[in-house]
């Protein structure tokens, strides 16, 4: 295997061969297109998945809440979990039910979570936090404070192996239901920005900053 790719392991492989890909230009492009992850891990015995905020950095992914929630009070040093990214890029609708199917790109992550306890290691994942939604827009805002600093968690989630997988392209029928009078195709899904809806507390004439602007150009 390249070292511009990972190297699969027997939980980490894709099934389907001709959809899966290994190396990190694919791998790291869509997880940096993404906006929510979903992390999977073991809690007393327990598995679970939460939605969360992340941002990647090299090899690390970091992943954000509140310091006392029970993903960032919890997990032992090193834990190990899992992380995912989908994109959804359009619905395949097929002549029959059984091969209707999504154009789609996915990630799957496989390594180890710690608590970030040194300051500047933290403030640097924050920092890449706040502009992974939004670039530019750590420096627009106020100074986070001392208290919000303490109250807010960080995980750093070292990659390990990974995988993407890839569905593009029209649907996959039944050489015989080619000749059918049934309509199939792509309907296409876009991630959009819809209007701005202004908090109505904003100070009169304030208008939207560039990490705004930018985001707008960038989901129209």
């Amino acid at each position: 295997m390249k070292q511009d790719q990972y190297t699969p392991k027997p939980y980490s492989k894709v099934r389907v061969r001709n959809r899966a890909h290994y190396d990190r230009e694919t791998i790291f492009s869509i997880l940096d297109a993404g906006l929510v992850a979903h992390v999977g891990f073991v809690l007393d015995e327990r598995p679970m998945v939460i939605p969360m905020i992340y941002a990647r950095s090299g090899e690390t992914l970091y992943i954000h809440g509140a310091k006392a929630s029970r993903i960032i009070k919890k997990p032992a040093e090193q834990a190990p979990a899992c992380l995912t990214v989908t994109h959804v890029d359009g619905i395949v609708v097929a002549r029959s039910a059984f091969h209707h199917s999504m154009n789609y790109r996915s990630v799957v992550v496989h390594g180890h979570v710690h608590a970030l306890s040194d300051a500047d290691e933290k403030q640097q994942a924050l920092i890449a936090l706040t502009n992974h939604s939004l670039p530019g827009r750590w420096d627009e805002v106020r100074p986070m404070t001392d208290k919000e600093f303490r109250a807010t968690g960080v995980l750093a989630f070292d990659i390990e192996t990974a995988s993407a997988k890839i569905r593009q392209g029209p649907p996959i029928d039944e050489e015989e239901d080619y000749a059918l009078p049934i309509w199939a195709g792509v309907l296409p899904t876009h991630q959009v920005a819809a209007s701005l809806e202004p908090d109505p507390r904003n100070l009169e004439g304030i208008e939207p900053p560039e990490s705004v602007r930018m985001a707008i150009k960038q989901f129209s």
